[in-house]
């Protein structure tokens, strides 16, 4: 991916895809912010992306899950939503069990939760390009 950029800053994240049972995938905004994008955020030290996506999960939408039920998605790069002439990597991890959204609020720096079906993502305008350009793609294939 070009970026404009011949060094670029790299922030890594870890983001879990929560989906409701009727497919719709949760979103989130965060403060001072305008896109959506997955619930999830930088590791911690000596944290694996596994265990920082449940950590991140449990502190902005109050989900409390273990690290090791989450599925690997993939890693996925692209321009960050919020950060200009930054690059995110993130690895991106699956919930495998249907979520009740009324069990989940906006806590943390979280200013927002949307459920949205996967293609109101990939066509939304005020999504993180990360999400609507790679991981909802790869969910999509994966998930049928």
């Amino acid at each position: 991916m070009d970026s404009g950029l011949q060094n670029p800053s790299i922030i890594r994240v870890a983001a879990v895809v929560i989906c409701d049972s009727q497919r719709r995938i949760l979103t989130v905004r965060k403060r001072g912010t305008h896109r959506f994008m997955l619930p999830g955020g930088k590791p911690e030290a000596g944290e694996d992306p596994h265990q920082a996506a449940a950590r991140e999960a449990y502190e902005e939408i109050g989900l409390d899950l273990d690290a090791h039920t989450l599925e690997h998605l993939g890693q996925f790069s692209a321009d960050a939503a919020n950060e200009p002439g930054q690059l995110v990597q993130a690895e991106a991890y699956l919930l495998p069990e249907p979520q009740r959204p009324e069990d989940l609020q906006a806590a943390a720096e979280i200013d927002e939760l949307r459920w949205m079906s996967a293609e109101q993502i990939v066509t939304g305008t005020d999504i993180a390009p990360l999400l609507s350009t790679q991981i909802i793609p790869a969910w999509m294939e994966r998930t049928g």
